[in-house]
Protein backbone atom coordinates (compact mmCIF):
# COMPACT_ATOMS: atom_id res chain seq x y z
CA UNK A 1 0.00 0.00 0.00
CA UNK A 2 1.30 3.42 -0.87
CA UNK A 3 2.51 5.52 2.05
CA UNK A 4 -0.02 8.30 1.24
CA UNK A 5 -2.92 5.82 1.34
CA UNK A 6 -1.87 4.43 4.76
CA UNK A 7 -1.83 7.99 6.10
CA UNK A 8 -5.34 8.67 4.85
CA UNK A 9 -6.63 5.45 6.49
CA UNK A 10 -5.02 6.32 9.83
CA UNK A 11 -6.47 9.84 9.64
CA UNK A 12 -9.96 8.44 8.96
CA UNK A 13 -9.75 6.02 11.89
CA UNK A 14 -8.72 8.84 14.21
CA UNK A 15 -11.68 10.94 13.05
CA UNK A 16 -14.08 8.05 13.69
CA UNK A 17 -12.68 7.55 17.23
CA UNK A 18 -12.98 11.23 18.03
CA UNK A 19 -16.58 11.29 16.78
CA UNK A 20 -17.42 8.24 18.89
CA UNK A 21 -15.91 9.81 22.02
CA UNK A 22 -17.84 13.03 21.46
CA UNK A 23 -21.06 11.08 20.91
CA UNK A 24 -20.59 9.07 24.09
CA UNK A 25 -19.89 12.19 26.13
CA UNK A 26 -23.01 13.86 24.71
CA UNK A 27 -25.22 10.87 25.41
CA UNK A 28 -24.12 10.59 29.03
CA UNK A 29 -23.89 14.26 29.92
CA UNK A 30 -27.28 14.35 31.71
CA UNK A 31 -26.61 11.23 33.74
CA UNK A 32 -23.25 12.56 34.80
CA UNK A 33 -24.66 15.89 35.90
CA UNK A 34 -27.32 14.16 38.02
CA UNK A 35 -25.14 11.52 39.62
CA UNK A 36 -24.61 11.57 43.36
CA UNK A 37 -27.69 13.62 44.28
CA UNK A 38 -28.94 12.49 47.68
CA UNK A 39 -32.12 13.58 49.46
CA UNK A 40 -32.57 12.71 53.14
CA UNK A 41 -35.93 12.45 54.92
CA UNK A 42 -36.32 11.89 58.68
CA UNK A 43 -39.28 11.77 61.05
CA UNK A 44 -42.75 10.27 61.34
CA UNK A 45 -42.81 6.47 61.26
CA UNK A 46 -46.43 6.65 60.09
CA UNK A 47 -45.37 8.53 56.95
CA UNK A 48 -42.13 6.59 56.48
CA UNK A 49 -43.61 3.74 54.34
CA UNK A 50 -45.01 6.18 51.78
CA UNK A 51 -41.82 8.24 51.46
CA UNK A 52 -39.71 5.07 51.24
CA UNK A 53 -41.88 3.51 48.53
CA UNK A 54 -42.11 6.74 46.55
CA UNK A 55 -38.35 7.20 46.93
CA UNK A 56 -37.66 3.76 45.48
CA UNK A 57 -39.88 4.46 42.49
CA UNK A 58 -38.34 7.88 42.00
CA UNK A 59 -34.79 6.50 42.05
CA UNK A 60 -35.70 3.92 39.42
CA UNK A 61 -36.99 6.67 37.15
CA UNK A 62 -34.18 9.13 37.87
CA UNK A 63 -30.74 7.55 37.69
CA UNK A 64 -28.31 8.96 40.21
CA UNK A 65 -30.96 10.35 42.59
CA UNK A 66 -30.98 8.65 45.98
CA UNK A 67 -33.72 9.07 48.60
CA UNK A 68 -32.61 8.16 52.13
CA UNK A 69 -35.53 7.73 54.53
CA UNK A 70 -35.20 7.31 58.29
CA UNK A 71 -37.77 7.18 61.11
CA UNK A 72 -37.13 8.68 64.51
CA UNK A 73 -40.58 10.16 65.02
CA UNK A 74 -42.24 13.46 64.27
CA UNK A 75 -40.28 15.41 66.88
CA UNK A 76 -36.96 14.28 65.42
CA UNK A 77 -38.05 15.11 61.89
CA UNK A 78 -39.15 18.63 62.77
CA UNK A 79 -36.07 19.28 64.88
CA UNK A 80 -33.58 18.09 62.26
CA UNK A 81 -35.19 19.89 59.32
CA UNK A 82 -35.33 23.10 61.40
CA UNK A 83 -31.58 22.80 62.01
CA UNK A 84 -30.93 22.23 58.32
CA UNK A 85 -29.53 18.75 59.07
CA UNK A 86 -31.88 17.00 56.61
CA UNK A 87 -33.78 17.96 53.47
CA UNK A 88 -37.22 16.70 54.55
CA UNK A 89 -38.86 16.50 57.98
CA UNK A 90 -41.78 14.06 58.07
CA UNK A 91 -44.51 14.89 60.58
CA UNK A 92 -47.96 13.72 61.70
CA UNK A 93 -48.75 17.11 63.22
CA UNK A 94 -48.55 20.77 62.26
CA UNK A 95 -45.11 22.18 63.10
CA UNK A 96 -46.82 24.84 65.22
CA UNK A 97 -47.94 22.09 67.61
CA UNK A 98 -44.40 21.06 68.54
CA UNK A 99 -42.75 23.04 71.32
CA UNK A 100 -39.33 24.40 70.47
CA UNK A 101 -39.94 24.47 66.71
CA UNK A 102 -39.94 27.81 64.86
CA UNK A 103 -42.66 26.98 62.35
CA UNK A 104 -42.24 30.34 60.60
CA UNK A 105 -38.99 29.05 59.03
CA UNK A 106 -40.59 25.85 57.70
CA UNK A 107 -42.69 25.20 54.60
CA UNK A 108 -45.51 22.65 54.88
CA UNK A 109 -46.04 20.18 52.02
CA UNK A 110 -49.14 18.13 52.89
CA UNK A 111 -48.85 14.83 51.01
CA UNK A 112 -51.54 12.50 52.45
CA UNK A 113 -54.25 12.00 55.06
CA UNK A 114 -54.54 9.22 57.65
CA UNK A 115 -57.78 8.10 59.28
CA UNK A 116 -57.52 6.82 62.86
CA UNK A 117 -60.03 4.49 64.51
CA UNK A 118 -60.61 3.03 67.97
CA UNK A 119 -60.20 -0.74 68.03
CA UNK A 120 -61.76 -3.07 70.61
CA UNK A 121 -61.43 -6.64 71.67
CA UNK A 122 -64.15 -8.43 69.70
CA UNK A 123 -65.91 -9.72 72.84
CA UNK A 124 -66.71 -6.40 74.57
CA UNK A 125 -70.09 -6.15 72.85
CA UNK A 126 -69.94 -2.52 71.66
CA UNK A 127 -70.36 -1.36 68.06
CA UNK A 128 -70.62 2.41 68.50
CA UNK A 129 -68.94 4.99 70.73
CA UNK A 130 -69.53 8.71 70.90
CA UNK A 131 -66.54 11.03 71.26
CA UNK A 132 -67.76 11.93 74.74
CA UNK A 133 -67.69 8.23 75.66
CA UNK A 134 -64.17 7.91 74.19
CA UNK A 135 -63.05 10.85 76.31
CA UNK A 136 -64.55 9.36 79.47
CA UNK A 137 -62.97 5.95 78.74
CA UNK A 138 -59.48 7.27 78.01
CA UNK A 139 -59.54 9.70 80.95
CA UNK A 140 -60.59 6.95 83.34
CA UNK A 141 -64.13 8.13 84.11
CA UNK A 142 -65.72 5.08 82.48
CA UNK A 143 -64.03 1.84 83.52
CA UNK A 144 -66.51 -0.91 82.61
CA UNK A 145 -67.96 -1.76 79.20
CA UNK A 146 -71.48 -2.09 80.65
CA UNK A 147 -71.48 1.72 81.10
CA UNK A 148 -71.54 2.11 77.31
CA UNK A 149 -73.84 -0.80 76.47
CA UNK A 150 -71.36 -3.66 76.47
CA UNK A 151 -70.48 -6.57 78.74
CA UNK A 152 -69.93 -6.30 82.48
CA UNK A 153 -66.18 -6.28 81.91
CA UNK A 154 -63.30 -4.04 82.97
CA UNK A 155 -61.92 -1.73 80.27
CA UNK A 156 -58.21 -2.20 79.54
CA UNK A 157 -56.57 0.76 77.78
CA UNK A 158 -53.62 0.18 75.46
CA UNK A 159 -51.84 3.39 74.41
CA UNK A 160 -49.24 4.23 71.82
CA UNK A 161 -46.02 5.55 73.35
CA UNK A 162 -45.74 9.17 74.39
CA UNK A 163 -44.46 11.14 71.38
CA UNK A 164 -46.28 8.94 68.88
CA UNK A 165 -47.88 10.95 66.10
CA UNK A 166 -50.85 8.56 66.04
CA UNK A 167 -51.40 9.11 69.76
CA UNK A 168 -51.10 12.88 69.38
CA UNK A 169 -53.65 12.89 66.54
CA UNK A 170 -56.05 10.59 68.43
CA UNK A 171 -55.92 12.75 71.56
CA UNK A 172 -56.35 15.97 69.59
CA UNK A 173 -59.11 14.98 67.17
CA UNK A 174 -60.65 11.96 68.93
CA UNK A 175 -60.44 13.08 72.55
CA UNK A 176 -60.77 16.80 71.80
CA UNK A 177 -57.36 17.58 73.35
CA UNK A 178 -57.89 15.47 76.49
CA UNK A 179 -54.89 13.36 77.46
CA UNK A 180 -55.22 9.68 78.19
CA UNK A 181 -54.66 8.26 81.65
CA UNK A 182 -51.46 6.33 82.21
CA UNK A 183 -51.76 2.86 80.75
CA UNK A 184 -49.76 0.19 78.99
CA UNK A 185 -47.87 1.75 76.05
CA UNK A 186 -46.68 0.14 72.84
CA UNK A 187 -44.36 1.44 70.13
CA UNK A 188 -46.02 -0.03 67.07
CA UNK A 189 -49.53 -0.17 65.68
CA UNK A 190 -49.11 -3.83 64.80
CA UNK A 191 -48.31 -4.75 68.40
CA UNK A 192 -51.22 -2.63 69.68
CA UNK A 193 -53.64 -4.52 67.43
CA UNK A 194 -52.21 -7.87 68.47
CA UNK A 195 -52.60 -7.07 72.19
CA UNK A 196 -56.16 -5.75 71.78
CA UNK A 197 -57.17 -8.87 69.86
CA UNK A 198 -56.01 -11.18 72.66
CA UNK A 199 -56.74 -9.12 75.80
CA UNK A 200 -60.28 -9.28 77.24
CA UNK A 201 -61.82 -5.80 77.55
CA UNK A 202 -59.03 -4.04 75.63
CA UNK A 203 -59.34 -0.80 73.64
CA UNK A 204 -56.78 1.18 71.64
CA UNK A 205 -56.54 3.08 68.33
CA UNK A 206 -54.73 2.61 65.01
CA UNK A 207 -54.51 4.09 61.54
CA UNK A 208 -57.08 2.69 59.11
CA UNK A 209 -54.37 0.62 57.41
CA UNK A 210 -54.17 -1.54 60.53
CA UNK A 211 -57.88 -2.45 60.65
CA UNK A 212 -58.53 -6.15 60.22
CA UNK A 213 -60.90 -8.89 61.37
CA UNK A 214 -58.91 -9.70 64.53
CA UNK A 215 -60.40 -6.66 66.32
CA UNK A 216 -63.75 -4.85 66.45
CA UNK A 217 -63.94 -1.42 64.82
CA UNK A 218 -66.79 0.61 66.36
CA UNK A 219 -68.53 3.49 64.67
CA UNK A 220 -67.74 6.91 66.12
CA UNK A 221 -70.77 9.14 66.68
CA UNK A 222 -72.67 6.63 64.50
CA UNK A 223 -70.27 7.07 61.55
CA UNK A 224 -68.27 4.17 60.08
CA UNK A 225 -64.50 4.58 59.89
CA UNK A 226 -64.03 4.70 56.11
CA UNK A 227 -61.88 6.74 53.74
CA UNK A 228 -65.01 8.17 52.13
CA UNK A 229 -66.38 9.44 55.46
CA UNK A 230 -63.03 11.10 56.20
CA UNK A 231 -62.95 12.92 52.87
CA UNK A 232 -66.35 14.52 53.55
CA UNK A 233 -65.60 15.38 57.16
CA UNK A 234 -68.32 13.10 58.55
CA UNK A 235 -65.74 10.98 60.37
CA UNK A 236 -63.84 13.18 62.84
CA UNK A 237 -60.58 11.38 63.71
CA UNK A 238 -57.93 11.91 61.04
CA UNK A 239 -54.73 13.84 60.48
CA UNK A 240 -52.63 15.24 57.67
CA UNK A 241 -49.24 13.76 56.84
CA UNK A 242 -46.79 16.65 56.40
CA UNK A 243 -43.37 16.90 54.79
CA UNK A 244 -41.61 20.04 55.99
CA UNK A 245 -38.69 21.80 54.37
CA UNK A 246 -36.57 24.63 55.80
CA UNK A 247 -37.72 27.46 53.57
CA UNK A 248 -38.42 26.76 49.92
CA UNK A 249 -36.75 23.49 48.88
CA UNK A 250 -33.90 23.16 46.43
CA UNK A 251 -35.06 22.27 42.87
CA UNK A 252 -34.09 18.59 43.23
CA UNK A 253 -36.00 18.30 46.51
CA UNK A 254 -39.02 20.12 45.09
CA UNK A 255 -39.12 17.66 42.18
CA UNK A 256 -39.32 14.73 44.59
CA UNK A 257 -42.11 16.39 46.59
CA UNK A 258 -43.96 17.08 43.33
CA UNK A 259 -43.53 13.38 42.49
CA UNK A 260 -45.23 12.29 45.74
CA UNK A 261 -48.06 14.73 45.01
CA UNK A 262 -48.38 13.57 41.39
CA UNK A 263 -51.57 11.92 40.14
CA UNK A 264 -49.61 8.70 39.64
CA UNK A 265 -48.40 8.33 43.25
CA UNK A 266 -51.59 9.70 44.82
CA UNK A 267 -53.67 7.15 42.86
CA UNK A 268 -51.38 4.18 43.46
CA UNK A 269 -48.90 4.07 46.34
CA UNK A 270 -50.88 6.40 48.62
CA UNK A 271 -54.00 4.22 48.52
CA UNK A 272 -52.13 0.91 48.37
CA UNK A 273 -50.33 1.75 51.61
CA UNK A 274 -53.53 2.70 53.45
CA UNK A 275 -53.36 6.50 53.26
CA UNK A 276 -56.04 8.79 51.85
CA UNK A 277 -55.08 10.95 48.88
CA UNK A 278 -55.09 14.69 49.50
CA UNK A 279 -56.70 14.95 46.06
CA UNK A 280 -59.77 13.06 47.34
CA UNK A 281 -60.37 15.39 50.28
CA UNK A 282 -63.51 17.48 49.86
CA UNK A 283 -62.66 19.58 52.91
CA UNK A 284 -59.64 21.20 54.49
CA UNK A 285 -58.98 21.51 58.22
CA UNK A 286 -56.61 24.04 59.72
CA UNK A 287 -54.44 23.91 62.83
CA UNK A 288 -57.34 25.01 65.02
CA UNK A 289 -59.80 22.49 63.59
CA UNK A 290 -61.63 24.96 61.38
CA UNK A 291 -63.14 22.96 58.51
CA UNK A 292 -63.68 24.51 55.10
CA UNK A 293 -65.39 22.99 52.10
CA UNK A 294 -62.96 22.95 49.16
CA UNK A 295 -65.76 24.00 46.83
CA UNK A 296 -66.55 27.06 48.95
Amino acid sequence: MAKSHRGMIVFAVVLVLIAALIGTAYATRDRSSASGTSITAVGSTALQPLVEAAGEEYSKENAGIFINVQGGGTGTGLSQVSQGAVDLGNSDVFAQEKKGIDASKLVDHTVAVVGITPILNKDVGVDNLTQDQLIQIFTGKITNWKEVGGKDQKIVIINRATGSGTRAAFEKWGLKNHQSVEAQEQDSSGMVRSIVSTTPGAISYVAFAYKNSSVAVPKVNGVTATDSNVTTGQYPIWSYEHIYTKGQPKPAVQKFIDYILSDKIQATLVKKLGYISVQDMKITRDLNGQVTNKAA
